[in-house]
């Protein structure tokens, strides 16, 4: 991975990392959750040693899907303990949730920067003790849609790029509006965040399509119901902390009456797919759902979406 510039000297601000936050992989690092998510890493390093990949948009089809917990996961561990400079950037100018999910304070971010003229490094902090750099939605007074759209926005990327190994951006749901495709436009991959039970499949397929086959990584499962079984054979591997072992915590069995499993189009393409299994975690007696699935197209292949039912 090549070397960015240094960054400026950048205000450092505390997160109040709580448990609703749902940050796994720095609450509960040898966790399975925390796990996944440095396969993912893992599989993302590779993916840029074998061509350009700095700037990702994470996203989904419909709200509540839970890319912003995915994009905060992921940023975290991109980091790899402070070694890699990461900036994760709210993108959602709508309803933006990652200063609340942090329990940062609001202040001037990407809209005042697309408004105004500010200077994107002037608004950047670092967050600890995640050790990332969070660019904030700020709160923009004019069309959110139309600030996204303008020429602006890529002055912006372009000005912050030289100094982060990654990007990661947390943008609105793709159908609802267009603002996904326009920050799409600006990183060099997509991954798209469905909910099993929940995102309907053609909610998926339009959200692919929109952002382009060749642009959209992979898909990232989440909400799958009983992956725990999978993990308790292993669970000295790590730690008390699952929910069999965790007071309050309950695991819900599998209900028969969800929306079947979403299978593959083209199962020619099964074969260049990777599914990364994530089981439902615990804090403190809350079962938190987090990132369950992920399913990669490394080629340039049409999308096949495998969400094979745990049994």
């Amino acid at each position: 991975m090549e070397k960015c510039c240094e960054p400026p000297q950048i205000p450092v601000e505390e997160a109040q990392i709580r448990p609703e936050s749902r940050i796994v992989f720095h609450t509960d690092p040898r966790s399975p959750g925390a796990d996944r998510f440095r396969y993912l890493r893992m599989r993302l390093r590779e993916l840029r040693k074998a061509g350009k990949l700095r700037a990702v948009l994470i996203t989904s089809p419909l709200p509540g899907d839970g890319k912003s917990t995915v994009a905060l996961n992921l940023a975290t561990a991109l980091t790899e303990q402070g070694k890699r400079t990461v900036l994760l950037i709210e993108g959602d100018l709508h309803h933006s949730s990652l200063t609340q999910q942090l329990g940062v304070k609001a202040g001037p971010g990407l809209a005042e920067c697309l408004e105004d003229g500010l200077n994107p490094l002037s608004v950047v902090r670092r967050i600890e003790p995640l050790g990332i750099y969070l660019l904030s939605s700020g709160e923009a007074h004019s069309n959110p849609t139309e600030l996204l759209q303008s020429e602006a926005l890529s002055d912006i990327m372009e000005d912050l790029s030289p100094y982060f190994d990654w990007i990661v951006i947390d943008s609105p749901p793709v159908t609802p509006l267009t603002d996904a495709l326009s920050l799409a436009r600006q990183t060099d991959a997509s991954l798209v965040v469905a909910r099993a039970g929940a995102t309907p499949r053609e909610a998926i397929e339009q959200t692919v399509n929109l952002l382009g086959t060749g642009h959209v990584l992979g898909i990232l499962l989440n909400g799958v119901e009983g992956l725990n079984r999978l993990y308790s054979k292993y669970s000295g591997y790590y730690g008390s902390n699952s929910p069999s072992s965790t007071s309050g915590g309950t695991e819900k069995r599998h209900d028969s009456t969800r929306p079947g499993p979403i299978e593959p189009r083209n199962s020619d393409t099964k074969s260049r797919q990777i599914t990364i299994c994530v089981p439902r975690t615990a804090f403190w007696g809350l079962v938190a759902t987090v990132c369950t699935a992920l399913i990669f197209c490394l080629s340039k292949v049409p999308l096949a979406v495998n969400a094979a039912r745990v049994r």
